[in-house]
């Protein structure tokens, strides 16, 4: 009868751990769940910032060349000097002293 009794009382005494520790173990595991979630969240970001940084240098040429996004001098609102002016001015330079050269 002693041992039933101490079996009874340990059970009883485990059982009341468990209740008062429950709300440190529940906190415990959404510290952990946030933590790893929170580190996921951080990689896919970074991983992110990585893949806007590479389309952005793959841009930059374009937009210096064509002036996406630029719009000129500040106090020159009608005129847009970005690359395709640029090229054309090139083209009709290239055809000028072309046509010099064969004359």
């Amino acid at each position: 009868m002693a041992t039933q009794k101490a079996s009874s009382s340990s059970t009883v005494l485990l059982v009341l751990i468990l209740i008062v520790t429950f709300p440190l173990w529940l906190a415990l595991g959404g510290v952990l769940f946030g933590l790893a979630v929170g580190l996921i969240g951080a990689i896919i970001g970074i991983m992110a910032g990585l893949f806007g940084a590479l389309v952005a240098l793959i841009v930059l040429p374009f937009k210096l060349l064509f002036g996406w996004g630029w719009h000129g001098f500040p106090h020159f609102h009608f005129f847009h000097f970005n690359g395709f002016l640029m090229v054309a001015i090139i083209i009709v330079a290239a055809l000028f002293l072309q046509g010099r050269r064969k004359s």
